[in-house]
């Protein structure tokens, strides 16, 4: 049993390092394409942004739903979801587990300004979108700040749910990210390119420092796994 606990958390390191290289190079491709004015990335981001954007004329109901909808991106409401999470965490003593969980909340939001700020792009030019906010574009912060909310879930629920029960959480969290980057673009704030660079950024970085804390599976910061009936 030892032997094939110690396989599952190696297995599951190796495929948290392939997801934070995968992310990273995801980042940087972007990144680079943004840098240098890629012709067919700048002409897919401006296509799809086109086809997305809500439009300047958009009700006042119908830019209130995109703002909800846009909410579980933003710095405070993953601050609200953690801090029952953190309390639980602290009723265990599992001192590493939270350290993880705030240091990956409380840094994706500097680490996604500082890259906005090496980028430099300007966001969209729509009247009642990006030409609203005086900030830069890529990458996401809300792409990236909700990746990272739900890389943390899913990385503290894994162990808990039954192999039954992971799939659909998955799928719920994956829905609910994307979910997110297409309110960037309905409301007219960010590029194709910003969701994705946000989402591979957030899923990156919440996974190098799992694997810095050990939050995984075998790690001195990982959660017990679910004992099957």
């Amino acid at each position: 049993m030892d032997v094939l606990r110690w396989d599952r958390a190696r297995t599951a390191r190796r495929r948290a390092l392939a997801a934070v290289g995968a992310g990273v190079a995801v980042l940087a491709v972007l990144g680079a394409g943004v840098l240098v004015g890629f012709g067919p990335q700048v002409r897919l981001d401006d296509a799809v942004s086109r086809v997305l954007y809500a439009g300047d004329d958009r009700s006042a109901l119908r830019g209130a739903v995109l703002e909800v909808l846009t909410t579980p991106g933003v710095a405070w409401f993953r601050v609200l979801v953690s801090l029952p999470v953190l309390f639980w965490l602290g009723t265990r003593r599992a001192w590493w587990t939270a350290g993880w969980v705030v240091t990956a909340n409380v840094t994706v939001g500097p680490l996604t300004e500082l890259l906005k700020q090496v980028v430099g792009r300007a966001r969209p030019a729509f009247e009642n979108g990006g030409a609203t906010y005086a900030d830069l574009s890529f990458p996401s912060g809300h792409s990236s700040g909700i990746a990272t909310l739900v890389t943390v879930a899913l990385v503290l629920a894994w162990p808990r749910l039954s192999a039954r029960q992971r799939w659909p959480a998955a799928a719920l969290g994956v829905g609910l990210v994307v979910l997110v980057g297409l309110t960037r673009m309905w409301l007219g704030v960010h590029y194709l390119s910003d969701v994705v660079g946000g989402w591979s950024l957030g899923v990156a970085w919440t996974l190098a420092l799992a694997l810095a804390f050990g939050a995984l599976p075998g790690g001195r910061a990982a959660l017990p796994t679910r004992e099957a009936p």
